[in-house]
C-alpha cells in the first residue's frame, strides 16, 4: 500500500505547502521517518544523500511549531553549502505558517546574521564553528530548543566537527528531541549517540543497489609521487567527454586543476572556499560541456547531480569503501556505461578486496600508456581530424595558399609535412610525463602507515590509526604536499592520541576547516601535522588552547 503525504495527518500549513511543491507520495525515509519524530522520541536515521531526508526532519519540526520568543530547533549542517540548501528547503516547507528561518556559516560577517538573532528566530541551520561563535558572542541562546537535528553526522566526524558538536548538544536541553542522520555509521558517532540521544529508533533506507554493473572500474599502480603524471598520461589517451576527480582535501583540489590546466587538461576546482554563486556557474559550465573536468572533495561534492558523466577517478582513495562506491556511481547513470579509474599507491594495494567486496564487481589491473603509445595516439587522432576536414571539403581558402607555395616551386608532400608539423605546435606543451615502474615487491609488500577501509579509520599494525607516511622517518621536517607546513605536536601513542581528536581540537579552537588539515602521522612520543601554510601562523596563535580528554597540548614548526 503507497503512502501518501495526507495521511500523515500533518498541519493543514504544511499539506499546502507540500501540495504547492508537487510532493504526493513520500520517500521511504520520509514515510518511516515523519511518524516516529511526530511521537516526539530520539532518531537515527541511516541514509544517503538524495534520499530526501531533509523533509524527513524538517515536516515534524514544523509541525510542532509554537511562537516563542527563542529558538526552538537547531539543524546542525558540515558545510555552508548544506546549511544554505536545508534552510532554504524549511522555508519552502513552512511558508504557510511564516517560520522564521536563519542560515549561519562561516565565510560571512557577522553583523547580519546577529541581527537577525536579535529580531528573532524560529528554526537555526547552521554550521558548528559558526554557532560556536555565535554562543560564544552571547547572541545565540539555545536555552529553549526543542528539537536538534544532526545532519551529514558522517562527514561531521571526518572535518573534525564532532568536539565543537558535543560543546552545542551540552547547551542545550537535555530533553529536547535529538534526531541524527547519517550515511554510515562509524564507532564515534554511535558513541556520540549513546552519549547525548535517549533510547534512539533506528531507521535504515539503503539504496536499491550498491553495484555498479554499468561501470568499467579500472585501478593503476603508481607511486604517490607519480600520480600526477599517471593522470596525465591517462588523459591522454582515455575518451573523455567530462571528468570528475576526487581528492582528499580543498586545498589539494586547486592545486590539481591548476597543475592539470599548466599540463593543457583545462580543469576547475569545487570545493567549500566558493561562494554559492561561483559554485553553480561553474557546474553550469560543467553541465553544459565548456569544462570537462572538475576536481572535488566528496563534501563539495554532495548533491551534485549531473548525468553525463563519462570518467571518475579517485587520484586519492577514500577512506570507506562506502564512499568509493557513492563516488563513482556518479558515472554509468540513466542506462549508459561509464568507466571509473582509481590510482592506488602500493602500499593501498590490499584495498582491493574491501572495494571489490562492496561493489560486487572486479576491479581490472590496467597498464599506463607508454611515451610510445601517447605518440602514436596523438598521431592517430591527427589523421581523423584530417580525413573528418577532406571529406567535408571546406578548405578553398587554404587550398588556394597551397596553390601559391605550388606555383613557387615548393614540392606538395612538403608542403602537407610543414603544415601538419604547424598543427602539432601545441604538443610541446604537452610533454609525455615519466612514471616509474611499480615494482612487483613494492606492490606485494605490505605498509603499516596504510588507511584501511572498514569503518573509516586509518590503522597500522599495532592497531592504532596512522594517517602520516612512514617512507619520510629520514625526513621528518618535510611536508608531503606542496604549500603545507609541518608541526610538532608534544603528544603520541602512549598518550591515546587519535587522529580524529587533533583535526577536531585544531579545527574548533583555530577555527580552521577540518578538511584543510593534511596528513597526521602519530609516533611513540610525538605526532606531526601538515596544515596549510597560510594558516598556520593561525593554528599555532591558539597553542594553550588545544587539549586531547583532559590533557593540553602544544604545537610548534617541526
Amino acid at each position: 500500500m503507497t503512502t501518501e503525504f495526507t495521511s500523515l495527518n500533518l498541519r493543514p500549513e504544511l499539506e499546502q505547502a507540500i501540495l504547492e511543491l508537487g510532493y504526493v507520495t513520500p520517500t521511504a525515509i520520509q514515510a518511516d521517518m515523519i511518524p516516529l519524530m511526530l511521537t516526539g522520541v530520539d532518531v537515527i536515521g541511516q541514509a544517503q544523500t538524495g534520499t530526501g531526508k531533509t523533509a524527513a526532519f524538517a515536516l515534524p519540526i514544523l509541525h510542532n511549531y509554537i511562537h516563542q520568543r527563542l529558538p526552538q530547533a537547531l539543524v546542525l549542517a558540515p558545510t555552508r553549502e548544506l546549511a544554505v540548501q536545508v534552510a532554504a528547503a524549511i522555508n519552502d516547507y513552512g511558508k504557510h505558517l511564516k517560520v522564521r528561518v536563519l542560515a549561519v556559516y562561516g565565510g560571512q560577517p557577522y553583523g547580519p546574521q546577529v541581527n537577525q538573532l536579535k529580531r528573532g528566530v524560529d528554526i537555526i541551520v547552521g554550521t558548528p564553528g559558526r554557532i560556536i561563535d555565535l554562543m560564544a558572542r552571547k547572541v545565540l541562546d539555545l536555552s529553549m530548543v526543542k528539537s536538534v537535528v544532526l545532519d551529514e553526522a558522517d562527514e561531521m566526524l571526518n572535518m573534525g566537527f564532532i568536539e565543537p558538536v558535543e560543546e552545542i548538544l551540552s547547551a542545550t536541553p537535555a530533553t529536547r528531541q535529538t534526531s541524527l542522520f547519517s550515511a554510515t555509521l562509524p564507532v564515534r558517532i554511535r558513541s556520540l549517540a549513546d552519549r547525548f540521544m535517549r533510547d534512539p529508533q533506528s531507521v535504515t533506507v539503503k539504496k536499491s543497489t550498491l553495484t555498479v554493473s554499468l561501470t568499467e572500474q579500472r585501478y593503476y599502480l603508481v607511486h604517490e609521487g607519480d600520480k600526477l603524471s599517471a593522470l596525465t598520461n591517462l588523459f591522454e589517451i582515455e575518451p573523455i567527454t567530462s571528468a570528475l576527480i576526487f581528492v582528499r582535501t580543498r586545498v589539494e583540489t586547486g592545486q590539481l586543476a591548476s597543475q592539470l590546466s599548466a599540463r593543457g587538461f583545462p580543469a576547475e576546482a569545487i570545493n567549500g572556499d566558493l561562494e554559492q554563486n561561483a559554485r553553480e556557474q561553474i557546474l553550469g559550465r560543467f553541465r553544459a560541456g565548456q569544462i570537462k573536468v572538475l576536481v572535488a572533495t566528496d563534501v563539495a561534492a554532495r548533491g551534485l547531480d549531473i548525468d553525463n558523466i563519462s570518467h571518475v577517478f579517485n587520484y586519492h582513495l577514500p577512506d570507506d569503501a562506502e564512499v568509493y562506491v557513492h563516488r563513482i556511481g556518479r558515472t554509468g547513470r540513466a542506462g549508459k556505461t561509464g568507466i571509473a579509474i582509481s590510482l592506488f599507491a602500493p602500499r593501498e594495494k590490499r584495498r582491493l578486496r574491501e572495494i571489490e567486496h562492496m561493489t560486487k564487481q572486479a576491479l581490472t589491473l590496467g597498464k599506463l600508456p607508454t611515451a610510445t603509445d601517447i605518440h602514436q595516439h596523438r598521431e592517430n587522432e591527427m589523421l581523423e581530424k584530417l580525413k573528418v576536414w577532406l571529406g567535408r571539403g571546406r578548405y578553398q581558402r587554404e587550398r588556394e595558399l597551397v596553390a601559391r607555395l605550388v606555383e613557387e616551386g615548393l614540392d606538395p608532400l612538403e608542403i602537407a609535412a610543414a603544415a601538419l608539423k604547424l598543427s602539432r605546435a601545441d604538443e610541446k606543451q604537452r610533454p609525455v610525463a615519466n612514471v616509474t615502474d611499480v615494482t612487483v615487491s613494492e606492490s606485494r609488500s605490505s605498509y603499516r602507515g596504510d588507511r584501511e577501509f572498514g569503518r573509516g579509520k586509518p590503522q597500522g599494525r599495532d592497531g592504532r590509526r596512522d594517517f602520516g607516511i612512514r617512507g619520510d622517518a629520514g625526513n621528518k621536517r618535510a611536508s608531503h604536499e606542496a604549500g603545507m607546513i609541518r608541526l610538532k605536536l608534544n603528544k603520541g601513542k602512549q598518550n591515546g592520541v587519535r587522529p580524529n581528536d587533533i583535526v577536531g581540537t585544531i579545527a574548533h579552537h583555530a577555527d580552521i576547516p577540518g578538511s584543510s588539515i593534511g596528513k597526521i602521522r602519530i609516533e611513540d612520543k610525538f605526532t606531526y601535522v601538515d596544515v596549510p601554510e597560510e594558516l598556520a601562523d593561525k593554528v599555532l596563535k591558539h597553542n594553550g588552547n588545544y587539549r586531547i580528554g583532559k590533557d593540553k597540548f602544544s604545537l610548534a614548526r617541526s
